[in-house]
């Protein structure tokens, strides 16, 4: 299907971009509002964007955001503000574009987070979450698994030789992939640039990831994920995944127990949405929630 590429400039004067993708005629659900990964972008959800929103049931508008540096939006001037708390701020700023009082949120890995955050800026704006591989509290082993290809990018110089260094970095956690899928991830994380094809983000957000000190465990937000509403919660967990574990879980559903868990079978950090039960199980949960 077709969709809108729209911008609005932030509260410090950054262009933010993003994507809408428009339900027919008729819908009458809540919107979906998709947040990606630190360094990925709108693309990540242009699938599940379709299928949601061409959905024969009960279709919905959803909007796809790039974060400030990343995808369509403009690179800042100042690397500081790359940070969940003013991601959140913008967020806030394409909804209210957007005219968008409450929706239905998708947030994978950074995402996730940024979630959390809003808990804590406007709570009354979030009518259902969807958590993709992210929770409260982040596993060292994962934290040192994103930092160990941030720390070494390569910039390959043709869409097979993306594919082919996509397989060799994630292919042992993502083993449900296939060939055209490895080919969708490419497209979704690279741009083209002169002389080549590079990561479409500003590269400071990786080079301030990598730098992190992960000898200390980061800040966990168990008092921010308690502070989510009173409204229908899933949650996405990749099999592979090694940045959210199985103890995470167990203690989030400890915290809520009404929080539906999702396995996605073959996958690691973080899941393709579009891939294996991960497309009906999202829209029989948004049947639910509205």
């Amino acid at each position: 299907m077709e969709w809108l590429q729209q911008y609005v400039t932030a509260g410090d004067g950054l262009r933010l971009g993003y994507r809408i993708y428009d339900a027919r005629a008729g819908s009458d659900g809540l919107p979906l509002v998709c947040l990606p990964g630190l360094t990925r972008n709108a693309r990540d959800f242009h699938e599940i964007a379709e299928t949601i929103a061409e959905d024969s049931e009960k279709p919905r508008r959803v909007i796809a955001i790039d974060y400030r540096g990343r995808g369509s939006s403009q690179r800042a001037t100042d690397p500081a503000t790359y940070t969940p708390v003013v991601e959140a701020q913008d967020l806030l700023t394409v909804l209210d574009s957007c005219g968008i009082d409450k929706a239905a949120f998708i947030g994978t890995s950074r995402g996730g987070l940024i979630l959390h955050v809003l808990t804590g800026l406007a709570p009354q704006r979030i009518s259902a979450v969807i958590l993709n591989d992210i929770g409260p509290e982040l596993g060292v082993e994962g934290l040192r698994q994103i930092q160990a290809y941030l720390r070494s990018p390569v910039w390959p110089t043709s869409w097979a030789e993306a594919e082919a260094l996509l397989k060799s970095l994630h292919g042992t956690d993502f083993p449900a992939l296939a060939e055209a899928d490895w080919r969708t991830l490419a497209h979704a994380v690279y741009a083209e640039r002169e002389g080549g094809l590079e990561p479409d983000c500003d590269p400071a957000i990786a080079e301030g990831f990598a730098s992190l000190d992960l000898t200390q465990p980061l800040p966990a937000l168990w008092p921010q994920f308690d502070a989510f509403p009173d409204v229908p919660m899933m949650m996405i967990r990749g099999a592979h995944s090694k940045l959210l574990t199985p103890e995470t879980v167990a203690r989030m559903t400890e915290h809520r127990p009404s929080l539906t868990v999702i396995t996605a079978s073959g996958q690691g950090h973080a899941p393709l949405l579009h891939l294996g039960d991960l497309p009906a199980a999202i829209r029989t949960f948004l049947y639910q929630a509205n």
